[in-house]
């Protein structure tokens, strides 16, 4: 027990490296130890701590250089205490399995390699060696594990600041169209860019970086010019590093923003097309590469070993780390190295939607009753005053909450009056109840379970897991499927809603006419909500609060970019048909490119189709003839040998020695697994190469395993 102490202890540590990622006041905790032990060190200005604190920046990470650098040394230093530690134990279990004496290991290895036996000498060795060899291995595993975490945590912030630089070039364009539009409608340069910082959570990670030059123009103070000058230094994204800059040189020089603004927007159109292209012929490689490598690949890999253990040698245990472990980790990696490199050029959009314009909250109530309750300040009309405001500030408090107690339920009178728009709005929730019902339908189909060997316990329970799960995707692709659709649908018709709102207003008419107007038009999946807003519009709200119950309503990241970009306009200018034609502009070659990616993307979602097919049918062939074919072979019949011949020599059964005994169920078995597998696998690929998302391609998987069930119930029946 005392000499696990130091062990117990190392594990503690990592324990409590790990506990200031989940616990905020352990991380103030780490932090002020870090400070105190590295502070010094860290804070002294150099080359390597300016490359630091710019990294820092660019990956827009909250905090100090100083705290960060020494909470880096802190884990470091901890972590290779510990793995210091564990070394030791390593190395003192490794002398253990040693042993065996020299002799032993000589008699097991093979011969080309009975000069490794010579490592069972070190038991041998006296306390001297023995000391250098434990120290050798606590300062090799301590000083690895150090160096991996310190230089890890940097690797990671180079990440991050990369994976931004592609979401700013992703997102720049359309805030480059936004800044463009606001001030084409007359509203000043500043103006333009504090409302670019206040729909950040719209336009993305372009104008969170631009955010950060408005918050120093206005905490601080900075001037237009130095602060984007700052940005441009600071950014990871190239491209916005040289709009902030020739933006500071136009402000500088004192030319039209607009002109410069309306440049950008063309220029970073035609970039948008050619990244568009750049995109379509990366995804076409890697959608050939993923049919050659993880498709054929694994197929020609399987059928090699089936073969081999079929007639030579059993390679059951190596089908099943092909078929359970190196086939669904090889998917991942690629999806996820699609997703890192694809990721600046198409990929997934996600905003932030608008407070609600109608829910109550909890903030100020009444400015005296409000200041008296949080400050504690009461009023200087004597007693009967302060008895008043006392007897207020109570009543505001139980009002107060009673507003939070309405809050709390508010989410849940929400679903019990909508279920079905509450599900289409979060798909997810479908896993909550579709999952204990797939668990609880296994059960019930398979219980009881017969004992006997794995594979006849694994048969029994397979297909009923397999059914589950292809049904369990079913209601979320369905689910998912609706709701895109019908997003999809709307954003069709945004770019039309926009140019007859710009041809409207260009009339005459003003911003509330010319939606009552367009209301009344048809614009397909778009009419009812319009003509909800119209009525929202009738019954007393503002144009801007009936347009942000729209965008809440429908939930799309196109359309919460033109009802931003629409309700600031209208505070610079009534006649916004200029900006809505931007906007339709921008709505449009959005949808354009969308749909020309979903076009050339076809071909190779066949194609994965198709490789899956060959996939079936080679396995199928295996199963039918090849497998039955060879167990034939294996019997001898009655006359003593194969195929009913004598034995000799050279005889048949000479060819037929060499087979042994064939668990052709398990093999069967394990080719079901695989073409199970492949299907989760191919489906997920295919949406992703396809759509941009593995959550389209639930859909895939789901007609992929309805496919895989078929086909083996076909070959069960034959």
């Amino acid at each position: 027990m005392i000499a696990s102490v130091p062990l117990l202890a190392a594990v503690a540590l990592c324990l409590a490296l790990v506990l200031p990622s989940i616990h905020r006041g352990s991380d103030l905790f780490a932090t002020r130890l870090a400070l105190s032990l590295f502070g010094d060190h860290v804070g002294k200005d150099g080359a390597r701590r300016r490359r630091q604190r710019d990294l820092l920046r660019a990956a827009h990470v909250a905090g100090t250089h100083r705290a960060y650098a020494s909470k880096t040394l802190l884990y470091a230093a901890g972590l290779g205490v510990a793995g210091s530690v564990a070394g030791v134990y390593a190395a003192a279990a490794l002398l253990s399995a040693l042993e065996v004496g020299e002799a032993a290991v000589r008699e097991v290895l093979p011969a080309p390699f009975t000069f490794l036996a010579g490592v069972a000498r070190l038991t041998e060795t006296g306390l001297l060696e023995l000391f250098v060899v434990l120290a050798f291995a606590s300062a090799t595993l301590g000083s690895a594990l150090a160096g991996a975490t310190y230089y890890g945590r940097w690797e990671l912030l180079r990440q991050r600041a990369n994976a931004r630089a592609a979401e700013i070039d992703a997102t720049l364009p359309r805030t480059v169209a936004f800044m463009y539009a606001l001030s084409r409608s007359g509203m000043p340069f500043p103006r333009v860019m504090d409302t670019l910082a206040e729909n950040e959570g719209v336009y993305g990670e372009a104008a969170t970086e631009l955010s950060v030059a408005v918050r120093d123009m206005n905490a601080f103070g900075t001037d237009a010019l130095t602060a984007l000058q700052r940005t441009a230094r600071r950014t990871p994204s190239e491209d916005l590093s040289d709009f902030a800059e020739n933006l500071a040189s136009v402000l500088g020089t004192g030319q039209p923003i607009s002109t410069f603004l309306s440049d950008q927007y063309d220029l970073y159109q035609e970039e948008a097309e050619a990244k568009q292209e750049q995109y379509l012929e990366l995804l076409s490689t890697f959608a050939e590469a993923y049919v050659t490598a993880l498709v054929a690949g694994p197929l020609f890999f399987i059928t090699i070993l089936v073969v081999i253990g079929l007639v030579l040698e059993d390679t059951l245990p190596l089908l099943r780390v092909v078929v359970y472990v190196a086939l669904p980790l090889a998917t991942f990696g690629f999806a996820v190295y699609v997703d890192s490199v694809t990721q600046g050029v198409g990929g997934t959009e996600t905003v932030e939607l608008s407070e609600p314009v109608d829910g109550a909250g909890d903030g100020a109530g009444p400015s005296g009753v409000a200041g008296a309750a949080a400050t504690g300040i009461r009023s200087d009309g004597g007693a009967e005053d302060a008895q008043t405001d006392i007897e207020a500030v109570d009543r505001w408090d139980a009002s107060r909450e009673r507003l939070r107690a309405y809050d709390r339920v508010h989410r849940i009178r929400g679903w019990a009056a909508s279920p079905v728009e509450s599900v289409l709005d979060a798909p997810g929730i479908v896993f909550l109840v579709a999952v204990p019902i797939a668990v609880l339908g296994v059960l019930v189909a398979v219980f009881p379970v017969s004992p006997g060997p794995p594979t006849q316990v694994v048969d029994q329970i397979d297909t009923p897991i397999v059914v589950a799960t292809g049904l369990v995707l079913a209601a979320y692709a369905i689910v998912y499927e609706v709701r895109k659709h019908r997003t999809r649908r709307i954003e069709s018709a945004v770019p039309d809603f926009l140019d007859r709102l710009a041809s409207v207003n260009e009339a005459g008419t003003s911003v509330v006419g010319s939606v009552r107007r367009v209301a009344d038009s048809n614009l397909e999946a778009l009419t009812t909500d319009l003509r909800r807003t119209r009525r929202d519009i009738d019954w007393g709200a503002d144009v801007g609060t009936a347009l942000r119950r729209l965008e809440r309503r429908v939930r799309s990241p196109m359309i919460s970019r033109a009802i931003a970009l629409v309700t600031n306009a209208m505070h610079a200018s009534g006649d916004v048909a200029p900006v809505l034609r931007i906007a339709a502009d921008e709505a449009r070659a959005t949808w354009t490119l969308r749909r020309e990616r979903r076009q050339v993307m076809l071909t190779y979602l066949i194609v994965i189709y198709i490789s899956f097919f060959v996939f079936l049918g080679i396995i199928a062939s295996l199963s039918m003839s090849f497998i039955p074919a060879i167990e034939e072979a294996t019997i001898p019949s009655a006359g003593g040998g194969a195929g009913g011949l004598p034995d000799s020599p050279s005889g048949p059964s000479g060819i037929t020695d060499g087979l042994g005994d064939i668990d052709a169920f398990a093999y069967e078995q394990l080719f079901f697994h695989a073409a199970a597998v492949q299907a989760v696998c191919s489906g997920l690929v295919a949406g992703q190469l396809g759509e941009g998302s593995v959550r389209d391609g639930v859909k895939h998987v789901v007609v992929l395993l309805a496919l895989t069930l078929v086909a083996f119930l076909a070959i069960e029946l034959v």
